[in-house]
């Protein structure tokens, strides 16, 4: 499928893009950091589902393959573009303007810390239609509610297409209760990042 104009324009509109999944993510998150030119001029957000008190190479491994500056969030840290942030274990990130993160320590949703639903939430009423969010594969159905208060406020939402996704249920939950403005392939989600 040839990506239409509307998608393009939406992605190139956007300040903020969010990128998320779980089980069977990792491969496509890599893929786009490893991708994304340096003068990307947006601010991407990965939220991944990471076991609780697992110390993780995520961030390292996603780092040396970069091109854009990549750093784990901290509380209170500040939102620029051309940085991709990457949510950190046993925390909720929350996006409190358009300028700051703050993390969370409430109670896991769909038992995960951190939560895509709870970042996209946030996400979805501090930049509204400046935003893109891509929903990965996964085994639960994070993330689903939230790319809907998204697509609601006028953000581009994306699903991975579940017969592409190695977990289903992620996108498909998305896909059920409408949230998605396109379902794309993984190989036409890396061609609209590279638009």
């Amino acid at each position: 499928m040839e990506l239409n104009n509307d998608i393009k324009n939406r992605w190139h509109n956007s300040k903020v893009l969010l990128l998320a999944g779980s089980a069977g993510s990792f491969k496509l998150l890599f893929h786009a950091v490893k991708n994304f030119p340096a003068d990307l001029n947006k601010t991407v957000i990965i939220i991944i589902h990471r076991k609780k008190n697992f110390f993780s190479e995520i961030e390292k491994l996603f780092a040396e393959n970069s091109r854009m500056y990549l750093r784990e969030i901290s509380d209170k840290d500040k939102i620029d573009s051309n940085t991709i942030y990457i949510a950190p274990a046993n925390y909720h990130t929350l996006l409190e303007n358009e300028k700051q993160f703050s993390l969370d320590v409430s109670e896991a949703v769909w038992y995960s810390k951190p939560s895509i639903d709870v970042t996209f939430e946030s996400a979805a009423d501090v930049f509204k239609d400046k935003c893109t969010a891509v929903l990965l594969s996964g085994a639960n159905q994070d993330g689903a509610e939230g790319l809907l208060k998204l697509r609601n406020n006028g953000s581009l939402t994306i699903v991975q297409d579940p017969a592409d996704a190695e977990m289903k249920d992620m996108p498909a939950a998305a896909i059920n209760i409408n949230a998605a403005d396109y379902v794309l392939s993984s190989n036409q989600i890396f061609q609209l990042l590279q638009v």
